[in-house]
């Protein structure tokens, strides 16, 4: 259920007062930027995220109808906008990693990678996923969400989001087991 103060500014904000929408945003700001951090590592970006996130609130306000937290709400609109970013970043990716980049990055890991590294590598990989591959990994791995809570938040159904983790799992094999056989070469 939605909070009480939540409501008040809610209601203020739709009434046009500025201030209120400033309190929902500076009360969420931190858990949505915690969210988009998945989404991008440059800080540049992730602030244009944020940013794009509650400016599409606030231009949906009046469709809020309150059945769940702001936040719960806040989270799927985070969760679109993050999928949108990737799908134009790979639309204008000029160029994928190469194996050999691949093979070079994955080396590293038998070298006890750092946090920082390993961070690194992941993005790589998983950058060579289409965005929504992308977006179920992300959703159900790192971010630890259900099947069904992933479902609420893409739009996708249960059974949706089990074949895509199917499939994008798959995939990753596959990469893996090309960097095995390049190895072996």
């Amino acid at each position: 259920m939605i909070d009480a103060t939540d409501l008040q500014d809610i209601q203020a904000s739709l009434r046009g007062d500025g201030q209120a929408y400033a309190r929902l945003v500076e009360r969420y700001q931190n858990d949505i930027a915690g969210q988009m951090w998945r989404f991008t590592h440059d800080r540049a970006v992730l602030e244009e995220l944020v940013h794009d996130v509650f400016v599409e609130a606030y231009m949906s306000l009046r469709s809020f109808r309150g059945s769940s937290p702001l936040l719960h709400w806040l989270r799927r609109i985070a969760t679109r906008a993050g999928y949108r970013y990737w799908r134009n970043q790979k639309r204008q990716k000029a160029h994928q990693v190469v194996l050999q980049d691949w093979d070079e990055v994955v080396g590293q890991q038998d070298r006890s990678m750092e946090q920082q590294q390993a961070s690194e590598l992941l993005e790589r990989v998983m950058s060579q996923l289409s965005p929504a591959d992308r977006l179920v990994l992300t959703l159900l791995h790192l971010e630890e969400l259900s099947v069904a809570q992933v479902a609420q938040q893409t739009g996708w159904s249960q059974v949706g989001v089990k074949v895509r983790a199917h499939r994008a799992r798959k995939k990753l094999k596959v990469l893996l087991e090309k960097r095995q056989q390049a190895d072996v070469e």
